[in-house]
């Protein structure tokens, strides 16, 4: 049987990239697509999981139908607020959801390799955070960036605002032992680049990932929503999906 997926965010490029790949594959079913100021109750109601590229302004308001339906929750929308942030944590209690900053296979995988390069590194590798998108991105730097932030601190038992270095200028002086530089370059149509760079005395370590097609976050997004129908209520991440946690 068909997964039964409801797209919210439909307008949007993700939100157009995932209803392509959906309709033409028969292990997927739109039972509907909805955009802002567009009911999503009565698509709810025939649908096994949602997926959300939406804005992170409507997460109350989704969250609040998803529950009552008691639908898995897929979402890719970021810059959520630290209340929202505290919603989607709560509806974890009641459904099966999957948030993530990034849904691509290949960006999940430096996410679980820049965890482990950071744990087993000597505190003399300084790291550094680069990402570059197109020219159109609103947000910087982007929820993938912010994402290797937080695991690079974690791995220094640290808070990612108490070490996070947005650029530099001037005359900002030497780099300190602490702190995790982070970079946003924007231009053209670059789909997105994140690199995390570890550079030590004598050498460095550069993981990198590169996308040039947005149909890898979609098809990492459709296989989250297909993984995730039938689980019971947690927060899950996409290592589970991938089999790496």
């Amino acid at each position: 049987m068909p997964t039964k997926i409801l797209m919210i965010g439909a307008k949007g490029r993700m939100g157009q990239a995932i209803l392509g790949l959906a309709r033409a594959d028969r292990a997927f079913e739109v039972v509907g697509a909805v955009d802002k100021g567009e009911d999503l109750s009565p698509a709810l109601a025939q649908a096994q999981v949602a997926i959300d590229f939406s804005h992170h302004s409507a997460t109350e308001s989704v969250l609040q139908k998803v529950c009552a339906a008691k639908v898995a929750y897929v979402c890719g929308t970021t810059g959520q607020t630290a209340g929202e942030l505290s919603q989607i944590s709560a509806a974890a209690k009641k459904i099966p959801l999957i948030h993530s900053p990034n849904f691509s296979l290949g960006v999940n995988l430096l996410f679980y390799l820049t965890a482990q390069a950071a744990k087993a590194l000597p505190e003399g590798f300084d790291p550094e955070v680069i990402e570059i998108h197109h020219r159109l991105k609103k947000d910087a730097p982007s929820g993938t960036a912010k994402r290797l932030l937080e695991i690079l601190a974690e791995a220094r038992k640290t808070q990612p605002d108490k070490v996070a270095c947005h650029g530099r200028s001037g005359e900002p002086g030497e780099r300190t032992n602490s702190e995790i530089g982070v970079h946003a370059v924007r231009g053209g149509d670059v789909v997105g680049d994140h690199t995390v760079l570890l550079a030590g005395e004598g050498e460095r370590i550069e993981l990198i990932h590169r996308a040039t097609s947005r149909e890898v976050f979609a098809r990492g997004a459709l296989r989250a929503a297909q993984w995730l129908v039938g689980k019971p209520p947690r927060a899950y991440a996409m290592v589970d999906v991938l089999g790496l946690s």
